[in-house]
């Protein structure tokens, strides 16, 4: 019983983080890239930012099987970095969502026939 309640805490679930710059300037490029977001997805990762993926993991044995079919994929050109961390840590970031501020559209004059 003890190891099952030790088997899913907040210091052994794990988070894995993959942060990528790759170029896109040819259509070669472009769709490198593009077949790298797609494996990510394939994989179970979610987009977090444009180029940053995340992939919640129970464990870190888990995350390592998921850290190395990305070393797998990596492309040939551009910079990607993998990053483990706990569940714990996890919960420490701190999110911030800016409103972007959009005009209001006047209402449109209704026709009225009867």
């Amino acid at each position: 019983m003890l190891l099952e309640a030790n088997r899913y805490n907040a210091y052994r679930i794990m988070w894995v983080l993959v942060f990528f710059d790759l170029p896109t300037e040819t259509k070669k490029e472009r769709r490198a890239a593009s077949q790298f977001r797609k494996k990510l997805i394939d994989d179970g990762f979610t987009m977090f930012q444009f180029s940053i993926y995340l992939r919640h993991c129970p464990s870190r044995e888990n995350a390592k099987v998921h850290t190395k079919r990305v070393k797998q994929m990596l492309p040939k050109q551009g910079k990607v970095c993998i990053l483990e961390i706990t569940d714990k840590q996890f919960e420490k970031m701190e999110l911030f969502h800016g409103v972007k501020e959009v005009d209001i559209p006047q209402p449109v004059q209704q026709l009225e026939l009867f």
